[in-house]
């Protein structure tokens, strides 16, 4: 998701960064100190509202009153996002159980599919709604701004920023879009996290079936209880070097990679390939990867994924403090235009998890595949369960690989329909 803002605003009461750090991990840990039941108030109270929900709403609140600036804190972008997000890749990566993720099968990848197509099914009936009920929100190059938006809403914040190159899209329009781009899809993201703590009862409902899902859960659970065992320090010691080690690795080869694409190939843009992120995404995943296969996949026993999953939970807070709720008010013409997109989209992708019974986990990660790309995928997979992280990058990289692409095209038929 872009997060950039052409909007001038208040100082923030807290500037610092390393107060902001220590405010998310003080807020963290008392989210989880509560969501551990300490009076039966707390624990009703969690057994409606999940605690990864909060995790994002409550930095969220703290950006939009002002008690901190999410959107020009460093914070997310390098530390979270090209730190802690690789970081928690590799050691959810560590253990994965690739015999389960491929006995998910083509139902998943039709699902995300269906969800790409309702990406672009929506910037259509959006604009043609919009042009038939309020004209002046569609008007002049409006369809610029949408198309930059379907980029970061098939693939990521690359490609919309791709998209604004190809396009030419002024600044303003850019930065209004931005801010719906991250509230829209911020919102939704808080749904589907929301959705995850009830996705047993919704499935039994919709008679899903979900027992690929539930075997790969069940022998992952069978091989923590007889492998599990008490950390040492030497043990916290090399999971965090593992971690981070492959991070510094891969930002090393992603900044060399990302080079060469832009300088020897052309269409290299188009795919994301000269964007570094996209490449540190892609290292850290395989890194892992490989290393499963490796005796290094024995420092799950020691508690990897969840060291894994405290990164996760950070990067979520992180991408919750950069939402700023006031803002929606700006541009509500084009809110609206935001808003109908995305239930298009959701009626879509929804229509298709129906037909295939696929089970809520592959609705929400294959439209937050598209939606979130690999920056936010792997944290709703991790909703479901933490072990499923990686299945929401590898859809997360299949929407960079080919969101320029499908925005590009799209933006072709906006700008016909714009009668320009």
């Amino acid at each position: 998701m872009a997060i950039a803002s052409t909007e001038p605003s208040a100082p923030a009461l807290i500037s610092n960064d390393i107060v902001v750090f220590g405010l998310i991990a003080a807020t963290l840990g008392l989210i989880f100190w509560l969501a551990s039941g300490p009076t039966p108030f707390w624990k009703k109270f969690f057994a409606w509202v999940p605690a990864l929900l909060l995790c994002y709403f409550v930095p969220a609140l703290y950006n939009t009153f002002g008690l901190i600036d999410g959107e020009n804190s460093s914070l997310y972008n390098p530390i979270a996002s090209r730190i802690l997000l690789p970081a928690a890749l590799v050691l959810l990566t560590l253990s994965i159980d690739l015999k389960g993720i491929l006995k998910l099968g083509p139902k998943l990848l039709f699902v995300f599919c269906a969800g790409t197509l309702g990406i672009v099914l929506g910037a259509i009936v959006s604009f043609q709604l919009m042009e038939w009920v309020w004209p002046a929100a569609v008007a002049g190059d409006t369809w610029k701004g949408m198309a930059a938006l379907s980029g970061s809403w098939i693939g990521g914040g690359a490609n919309m920023v791709a998209i604004r190159e190809i396009y030419q899209v002024d600044a303003t329009l850019f930065g209004q879009f931005a801010v719906v781009d991250v509230a829209i899809a911020s919102a939704w993201m808080a749904t589907l996290l929301f959705l995850a703590n009830r996705a047993a009862q919704i499935d039994a409902r919709s008679g899903a079936d979900t027992r690929a899902i539930d075997e790969m859960k069940q022998r992952i659970a069978d091989y923590e209880a007889i492998h599990a065992r008490i950390p040492t320090l030497t043990d916290l010691m090399v999971i965090v070097a593992v971690a981070f080690g492959i991070v510094g690795l891969a930002h090393a080869i992603a900044d060399t990679a990302a080079g060469w694409f832009a300088a020897n190939a052309a269409w290299s843009s188009r795919f994301s390939l000269d964007a570094p992120f996209v490449w540190v995404i892609v290292l850290s995943t395989l890194a892992g990867l490989a290393l499963s296969f490796t005796p290094v996949r024995k420092l799950e026993n020691a508690g990897a994924s969840k060291l894994g999953t405290v990164c996760l939970y950070f990067l979520i807070a992180c991408i919750g403090m950069q939402m700023d709720f006031f803002k929606l008010a700006n541009r509500p013409e084009l809110v609206a235009i935001g808003v109908i997109w995305m239930l298009t989209h959701i009626l879509v992708i929804w229509i298709a998890a129906r037909l295939m019974r696929a089970p809520l986990f592959y609705f929400a990660v294959g439209s937050q595949g598209n939606i979130g790309a690999a920056a936010s995928a792997p944290v709703v997979a991790a909703a479901f369960h933490p072990t499923l992280a990686p299945v929401g990058v590898l859809l997360g990289t299949v929407g960079y690989a080919t969101g320029t692409v499908i925005a590009y095209f799209l933006g072709q038929i906006l700008r016909m329909m714009a009668g320009q």
